[in-house]
C-alpha cells in the first residue's frame, strides 16, 4: 500500500483524498503519533483514541475557516501533524518546539489556546456568537472529552448555548476516562446512553441542543456521514462519539491511566522502557503526601482526603484505596472540591484539599469566600508547585505563593524536603483555626531515610540551617537544596549564612530582625513569580521596618513560562545552581569593594 500520510502537510491536501483511502490514512497517522512519542514521550492515549474524529473533521469542513476547539488538547497530536508541523512534530515539548497544546501563536489552525479542561464550549460559542454579528457562515466545532464535560464550567457554555441559534456543533468524546476514570453521576448517565438503558429524557435534547449518537467513534465512513449531516442542520447541535483511549497500541488501551503520558516505550511492542538511575530513589513527593495522609488517617478520624479527578497524579489514589469512605475523586470541578472541603470543615472534619498549583487557580474565589472569609480550617495541599517543565505555560505552578499571600487568615508553607512536607501533615491535623497551603513540587526530593517519627512545626518559624557573617541566603520550600548547593562551592566557608523561612505567611519577623541586624546583604529564592511572593514579602518587611539592605530577589519573571525540560527552564530564569552561585559571587565581591 503506498504511504499517504508522507503527502499530507495541510487539511487542503487531505481533502482531496478519496473516502476510501480514509481508513489507511488513521493507520500511518497512528503510528506516526505511535513513533515519536515513543522516542521524545508526550500524551499518547488521548491522541490515538481520536486519530478517525481528527481526520474526519479535518475532512469535511473547512479548516481553519471553519473552527475547531479541541478541549484541554491532550488529544491534538493527529490534529497539529495535520495541521502543517508533521516535520517538526519531534520537537513536542521540547525547549524552542512546538507546544504539546493547541496554540494561538503557533498555528492558524490552533483557534483557541488551551490546557486546562472544560473551557472548549465557551469558546467556540463566544467565536459562534461574533461569527452571527459579522455576518459570517463558518461552523464552530468544540471537542470534548467525557471527564471535562462534567466539569461547571463546560455545563455553563451548554446552558447558555441551548437559548441562542448560534452555529455550534459540540462533540462528546466519550471514552470514559480523563487521566483517571471518570466518576459521577454524568458518567453513569453517559453508560447507561450507550447501553441503550437510559430511559430519562436526553439531557442535551433538554438543554435545547439537536442531539444525535452514539455512533462509533472509529468509523470513518459513518462519522463523515454524520458530519456532513450536521453541517445542514442550524442552531446548536450535539454529537456523542464512542471511542477507545489508546486506540490501536494494545498496551495502551489495557492500561489507558499509566499510558496517557507514558513516558519512553518501544514504538513495536508497546512495552515501557525502565527507568534509569540507581535502585533506591528518594520518594516524589506526591507519594510522601499519599503514604503520609493514609498514616494519619488511620489513627485520625476526622481526616477527608480530596482532588479533583486526580487521584493518580496526587497519590490519593493510596488512601481512596484503604479508607475509601473518606477519600473522594470529585471529577475535574476545583471550585466544588474546595467549598465540599469548606463544608466538611464547618462540621469538625479535618480536610486535605489535593490540587495541582495550576488548577487551584480556578477555584480562586471559593478559596478567598468560602474558606478564607470564613476563616475555615481547610489544608490545601499544592501538588506540582514551581516549573513542571514540558507541559508548559498552563502548567507550572508559580503564581500559588502570589495569589495566595494576599488573601487574609491564610497561612502559606513550603517545605524543603520530604520530612518537613510529612510533618506540617501532621501539624495541621493536630488541630489549627485558620487555613493553609501547603505548596511542593513535582518529582523526587533527595531524602531516602523520610519516614521519622512526626514532629510538630511551630507555625510560622523559618529555621537557621548555616550561619555566616556578610550575606544571607533566605530559601523557600525545596529552593533550599539548590542554595545549600551553591554555598558549598562557595570559599570561604564563613560569608554566608542560609536560612529556611518555611513559611511565606506568616512571616518569622522576630528571625527576619536577627537576619537585617546581622547581614549586610539578603538573597532570596523561591521557585514562584517575584512579583507578590516571598521575596516581595522580604522587601516589605524592610521597608517597613526601616531597613537599607540590599535585597536580591531570585525567582521566576513577570513572563509566561514556554515548555521545556525543568533544568533547562531552571537555566533560562537563573535558578540553577551555577546561575545562583555567580549571582551570589558577584555580590560577595561588591560587598568587598564597597
Amino acid at each position: 500500500m503506498k504511504k499517504i500520510l508522507k503527502h499530507i502537510n495541510l487539511p487542503k491536501e487531505l481533502r482531496q483524498l478519496k473516502p476510501e483511502d480514509l481508513p489507511h490514512l488513521a493507520k500511518e497517522l497512528r503510528e506516526f503519533i505511535i513513533n515519536i512519542v515513543a522516542t521524545k514521550e508526550g500524551h499518547l492515549g488521548a491522541s490515538l483514541g481520536v486519530v478517525e474524529l481528527t481526520i474526519a473533521l479535518h475532512y469535511v469542513f473547512n479548516t481553519p475557516e471553519d473552527l475547531l476547539i479541541w478541549d484541554v488538547g491532550h488529544q491534538a497530536y493527529g490534529h497539529k501533524i495535520l495541521t502543517g508541523r508533521k516535520a517538526i512534530f519531534e520537537t513536542n515539548r521540547q525547549l524552542n518546539g512546538i507546544s504539546g497544546f493547541p496554540k494561538r501563536s503557533e498555528s492558524d489552525y490552533d483557534t483557541f489556546g488551551v490546557g486546562h479542561s472544560s473551557t472548549s464550549i465557551s469558546a467556540a460559542l463566544g467565536m459562534a456568537i461574533a461569527s452571527q454579528l459579522k455576518g459570517e457562515d463558518k461552523h464552530h466545532v468544540a471537542i470534548i472529552g467525557d471527564a471535562s464535560i462534567a466539569s461547571g464550567m463546560a455545563f455553563e457554555g451548554l446552558n447558555h448555548a441551548g437559548v441562542t441559534d448560534a452555529n455550534l456543533l459540540v462533540i462528546l468524546n466519550d471514552n470514559a476516562i480523563g487521566i483517571d476514570p471518570s466518576v459521577g453521576a454524568l458518567k453513569q448517565y453517559l453508560t447507561n446512553v450507550k447501553k441503550g438503558t437510559e430511559k430519562q429524557d436526553n439531557i442535551f435534547e433538554a438543554l435545547n441542543f439537536d442531539y444525535s449518537g452514539p455512533i462509533d467513534g472509529h468509523d470513518l465512513p459513518l462519522l463523515i456521514s454524520e458530519l456532513e449531516r450536521l453541517k445542514s442542520v442550524k442552531g446548536p447541535k450535539f454529537l456523542h462519539v464512542i471511542t477507545i483511549k489508546g486506540k490501536g497500541l494494545k498496551q495502551a488501551e489495557e492500561n489507558q491511566i499509566k499510558y496517557h503520558a507514558p513516558g519512553k516505550f518501544d514504538a513495536k511492542t508497546g512495552e515501557l522502557h525502565a527507568k534509569s538511575g540507581s535502585s533506591q530513589q528518594a520518594p516524589k513527593y506526591q507519594d510522601v503526601f499519599g503514604e503520609t495522609i493514609v498514616e494519619l488517617a488511620l489513627k485520625n478520624k476526622k481526616i477527608i482526603g480530596i482532588t479533583p479527578a486526580m487521584p493518580t497524579g496526587s497519590s490519593l489514589k493510596y488512601m481512596m484505596e484503604e479508607i475509601p469512605e473518606r477519600a473522594f475523586d470529585v471529577g475535574i470541578a476545583e471550585q466544588h472540591a474546595v467549598t465540599l472541603a469548606a463544608g466538611m470543615a464547618t462540621q469538625g472534619m479535618i480536610p486535605f484539599c489535593n490540587i495541582y498549583s495550576t488548577f487551584l487557580q480556578r477555584a480562586y474565589d471559593q478559596v478567598i469566600h468560602d474558606v478564607a472569609l470564613q476563616n475555615l480550617p481547610v489544608i490545601f495541599c499544592l501538588d506540582r508547585a514551581g516549573l513542571v517543565g514540558e507541559d508548559g505555560a498552563t502548567h507550572h505552578g508559580v503564581f500559588d505563593l502570589a495569589y495566595l499571600n494576599c488573601i487574609p487568615n491564610m497561612v502559606i508553607f513550603a517545605p524543603r524536603d520530604a520530612i518537613a512536607l510529612r510533618n506540617i501533615m501532621y501539624t495541621a491535623q493536630q488541630g489549627i483555626d485558620f487555613p493553609i497551603a501547603i505548596r511542593y513540587p513535582r518529582g523526587r526530593g533527595h531524602l531516602l531515610d523520610w519516614k521519622l517519627p512526626f514532629e510538630s512545626i511551630e507555625i510560622g518559624k523559618g529555621i537557621c540551617l548555616k550561619k555566616g557573617n556578610r550575606l544571607a541566603i533566605l530559601s523557600l520550600g525545596t529552593m533550599a537544596k539548590t542554595a545549600e548547593d551553591v554555598i558549598a562551592s562557595i570559599e570561604p566557608k564563613d560569608v554566608i549564612g542560609h536560612y529556611d523561612m518555611q513559611f511565606v505567611k506568616p512571616l518569622d519577623e522576630d528571625l527576619l530582625h536577627q537576619i537585617f541586624k546581622h547581614y549586610e546583604a539578603i538573597v532570596t529564592i523561591e521557585d514562584g513569580a517575584i512579583i507578590g511572593g516571598f521575596g516581595s514579602s522580604i522587601i516589605a518587611f524592610a521597608n517597613a521596618n526601616n531597613y537599607s539592605h540590599k535585597i536580591h530577589t531570585l525567582g521566576i519573571e513577570d513572563q509566561f513560562i514556554e515548555h521545556g525540560a525543568t533544568d533547562q527552564l531552571k537555566q533560562l530564569q537563573k535558578l540553577d545552581t551555577e546561575s545562583i552561585k555567580k549571582k551570589v559571587e558577584n555580590l560577595i565581591f561588591s560587598l568587598n569593594n564597597s
